[in-house]
């Protein structure tokens, strides 16, 4: 608002036309561009105030964030690069067979058609065995038989013997089939045992890809907390230095046509200055006509 405005506005209250509302939401909207006006003109120009005394303390606080701030960028870019790690890893584990756990599975798989190649080879012999011992029996009966008839036919002479011979073939052919059986049995026995011991490094394998994974998890749950926290802090020092360079800003702005100093470090922005000077006069006036107290707010014409 200029003067010219601020006069017409008066002549306008003198015949009742207040509009007090519009002139609270002109002065808040000012406030605020002037606000942002000084924070600007303050990160721009704050390198350039080390000799102002009155400018010192937010001078050297924003040297000290600044620093800080690289510091904590530093972290963040270190916390976010191994949360990326992790997320990477984690993604491996959830979506890849390990190639020795696939080796393991393939090993076992080859086992367990040999122990049913096995299986079913002494299944075999088994029932070869059971009927020798089948034809064994039989022929045992029939010497029997044979024996309890009383005729000495050269027949049946030549019969027994024939059997007797036969018997001693059986015998020696169970015999074998039953040492077949056994030979067969151990070599289930050591497949078994092979199978077992090849469970044992799957579940391993299994257990230490659990435990790989559970690492990465823990991995990134921790970078989240850690980056959540660097985050806080940044916002921190950022809000921080927001205020120092709005304080910079103000003063600098409000004291440029008094110091010298102040003047030196605001020649760049010279118009900046003089609109924030225009909006410093342009809410007082609106507070004033609004009914407020504008000298608790601006000093306005500084």
């Amino acid at each position: 608002m200029t003067s010219s405005r601020y006069l017409i506005a008066r002549i306008a209250q003198a015949f009742g036309f207040l509009r007090q509302a519009q002139r609270m939401g002109d002065a808040a909207t000012e406030m605020r561009l002037l606000r942002e006006a000084e924070a600007y003109l303050g990160a721009m120009i704050w390198e350039k105030v080390e000799k102002i005394e009155d400018l010192s303390v937010e001078y050297w606080n924003l040297r000290k964030l600044i620093k800080d701030q690289k510091g904590v960028r530093i972290r963040l870019a270190a916390c976010q690069d191994k949360i990326s790690m992790a997320h990477n890893e984690r993604a491996e584990f959830i979506n890849s067979t390990p190639v020795i756990s696939q080796e393991l599975l393939d090993q076992r798989k080859q086992l367990l058609v040999e122990l049913e190649q096995l299986s079913q080879e002494r299944d075999r012999i088994v029932m070869h065995a059971r009927e020798v011992r089948r034809a064994h029996v039989g022929l045992k009966m029939k010497l029997e038989v044979l024996a309890s008839e009383s005729g000495e036919e050269p027949e049946t002479k030549e019969e027994v013997a024939k059997a007797k011979v036969r018997l001693v073939e059986l015998r020696e052919k169970f015999a074998e089939l039953k040492q077949e059986r056994i030979r067969i049995g151990h070599l289930i026995e050591q497949g078994d045992a092979k199978v077992d011991a090849v469970d044992r490094k799957i579940d391993q394998e299994k257990q230490n890809r659990r435990l790989q994974a559970s690492q990465a998890f823990e991995i990134f749950g921790e970078g989240n907390k850690e980056l959540a926290v660097l985050r806080a802090e940044a916002g921190v020092i950022d809000t921080q230095m927001r205020q120092l360079y709005a304080e910079i800003g103000r003063y600098v702005s409000r004291n440029s046509k008094q110091n010298p100093a102040c003047a030196l470090a605001a020649a760049e922005y010279r118009g900046l200055v003089d609109v924030m000077r225009a909006l410093r006069r342009s809410v007082s006036l609106n507070h004033r006509l609004a009914g407020t107290d504008a000298e608790r707010r601006v000093r306005p014409f500084a």
